[in-house]
């Protein structure tokens, strides 16, 4: 990756759902160009196997949906290095099911992970963001840009357009702090959440291969296809960019 023009600082990196898929990608990055990173979930093992072999990442055990916890989140960062430069809200959950089939607990789920605990880490991270004139990043998902339906998946697709939104209001309430907000919006990458998510590695071979064959790209992508973007838009040559969300998806989102 090209970053001629990077500040030689060792930045502070707080990431959300750092211990697999596309968070550990983005991880394991900032780490492999000396970066401090401080990666936050809900399974301690997940989390030690991202760090594993990578002395830059440190690991905080948390559910960032309970209450206190976001604040814990930056104090813990603060302690650690002493900055926050970019955060990374990352962490997500969904459940794939018609409305008709969903419960009560796993539509308030899905928005606690994906809306309020972005809204509420951001507001926490907001004096370092400033102190350090940072980057926040969330990470959306191309299946809800535009005018496009996702039938199974009303509640998560629905949390991240309230993702994207924020991502654009942000960038205007933040810009006088100093504060860059940008969006990245995966396609379909082989991370392995359909198994994790209950498919046998079957089911999830045979989704990935129909993604694919939709995408005009023609195949998926790699979680550190889409990490390396989330480096590149933190980069001090990137400063003049803000409030968009780029989808990285083949151009799936484009068909």
């Amino acid at each position: 990756m090209g970053n001629g023009n990077r500040s030689a600082l060792r930045r502070s990196i707080v990431i959300t759902g750092g211990g697999t898929g596309i968070g550990r990608a983005v991880a394991r990055g900032f780490a492999e160009q000396g970066d401090d990173v401080l990666i936050v979930g809900r399974t301690a093992a997940s989390l030690r196997d991202t760090a594993e072999g990578y002395p830059g990442i440190r690991t905080s055990v948390a559910d960032i949906t309970a209450p206190g916890a976001p604040q814990a989140v930056v104090d813990a960062a603060q302690q650690a290095y002493g900055r926050i430069d970019v955060l990374v809200n990352n962490a997500a959950t969904s459940v794939a099911k018609l409305l008709a089939d969903t419960t009560e607990e796993e539509i308030q789920s899905q928005f606690a992970t994906n809306v309020m605990a972005p809204i509420h880490l951001t507001r926490c991270a907001l004096e370092p963001l400033a102190a350090s004139r940072g980057v926040v990043v969330n990470i959306s998902t191309a299946g809800a840009l535009g005018q496009r339906t996702w039938p199974a998946n009303g509640a998560y697709g629905a949390s991240k357009v309230a993702l994207d939104f924020l991502t654009r209001t942000w960038a205007v309430e933040m810009a006088p702090r100093g504060i860059r907000v940008v969006g990245i919006a995966p396609g379909v990458a082989d991370t392995g959440i359909g198994v994790r998510s209950g498919m046998t590695e079957e089911q999830y071979a045979d989704f990935l291969k129909w993604m694919a064959d939709r995408a005009p790209a023609g195949r998926v992508g790699t979680p550190e296809e889409i990490a390396v973007w989330v480096r590149k838009l933190v980069e001090p040559d990137a400063g003049y960019l803000t409030g968009v969300v780029i989808p990285i998806d083949g151009g799936l989102s484009l068909t």
